[in-house]
């Protein structure tokens, strides 16, 4: 019977790591009578001597832990452990330290909480060295596969909205074009919801080439028709593709600026961009993040206890399930360019660019 697990949080930092420590803490205390132990920087933690860890007290992780943003274990998105950079410029695989760590904490299992990236990474450490792995999806980009619900998207979503909900009287009082760019590294999800939720008028995404001219013509005819302003929402992947009339060079200063200043030159508007960046990442959670972290964190204690591991828990069809890490790794989830939120955004008249 398990009885001593571990967790960390691995990757990027977004809204919910917090709450789904918690759920993950407080069910394995409650509902299993174990003792859980938090990882700090994830598997850069692991390779300190002593290693960097704690034990996590329910009684210290009261509600006001799930309203805040960020992870207090601390997280990292660099250094893969098979090729660790040295201070010299050389590489090392240190994986071997990292089970060594996680074997001395005397766990008898491990909960990481990452994306697809680091998912990959934590797999390849834990499963191969026999130690009782379970993954819980996190991401603002949303583009875990078999998940119809990443930690933190919820919240990054909200917060593009508002940011369009915001960027459009003063779009209005100046007669300017508003340019927004939000983070997809390599999926357009939070541009498309939050251009239909904010009520855009472009949205471009790295699924569905665009052409530069047929921006600038959309947003001419809203000026013909007497609007003033235009929203335009893309996805931070969506400028460095190929697309007719978009070619050239990955831009310097992001694809927002880029953006801004292709349609400045083309229509002679007045434009202006604006980057979220980690604005995305570091907000209170919102009560969709904090539902999804604790129906995730639970189960994915659950699923030790019934000795099952080498599994992701995900969100499906309004129900938390679990599903097999080996058909995650190496595949993720991009907007489907014929899905609904796609064909939503053409019913409301939103111009993807390419038609």
């Amino acid at each position: 019977m398990t009885k001593r697990i571990g967790i960390l949080t691995s990757g990027g930092d977004c809204a919910g790591l917090n709450a789904v420590i918690r759920a993950v803490a407080l069910r394995a205390h409650h509902g299993h009578g174990w003792t859980t132990v938090g990882i700090e920087r994830g598997t850069l933690g692991l390779l300190d001597r002593p290693v960097r860890a704690r034990t996590l007290d329910p009684a210290r992780l009261d509600a006001a832990l799930a309203r805040a943003g960020g992870t207090f274990l601390g997280s990292t998105n660099r250094g893969n452990p098979f090729a660790f950079p040295m201070p010299d410029g050389s590489t090392r695989d240190r994986s071997a330290e990292i089970v060594d760590g996680a074997r001395s904490l005397d766990l008898d299992g491990l909960v990481g909480v990452g994306g697809d990236g680091s998912l990959a990474i934590l797999r390849r450490l834990f499963v191969p060295a026999g130690i009782a792995f379970v993954g819980i999806p996190k991401t603002i980009d949303n583009d875990v596969a078999r998940t119809e619900r990443a930690l933190g998207y919820g919240t990054a979503v909200a917060i593009a909205t508002e940011a369009l909900d915001r960027l459009h009287p003063t779009g209005l009082s100046h007669e300017r074009v508003m340019v927004l760019e939000v983070m997809g590294r390599d999926a357009g999800h939070i541009a498309i919801a939050a251009g239909i939720a904010g009520g855009a008028d472009v949205v471009l995404i790295p699924e569905v080439p665009w052409r530069l001219d047929r921006v600038a013509a959309h947003i001419a005819r809203g000026r013909a028709a007497g609007r003033t302003t235009a929203l335009v929402v893309v996805a931070e992947a969506a400028g460095q593709s190929d697309a007719p009339g978009a070619t050239g060079d990955a831009p310097p200063r992001g694809v927002g600026e880029w953006l801004a200043s292709l349609i400045a030159k083309t229509t002679g508007f007045e434009v202006r961009a604006t980057v979220l960046g980690h604005v995305q990442r570091g907000a209170a959670p919102t009560a969709e993040d904090r539902l999804l972290a604790a129906a995730l964190g639970t189960r994915a204690v659950d699923l030790l206890a019934e000795g099952r591991h080498d599994r992701m828990v995900a969100w499906w069809n309004r129900q938390v399930i679990d599903v097999p890490l080996d058909k995650i790794v190496g595949r993720s989830r991009a907007v489907d360019p014929l899905g609904t939120l796609v064909h939503t955004a053409r019913g409301l008249g939103i111009c993807l660019g390419d038609v």
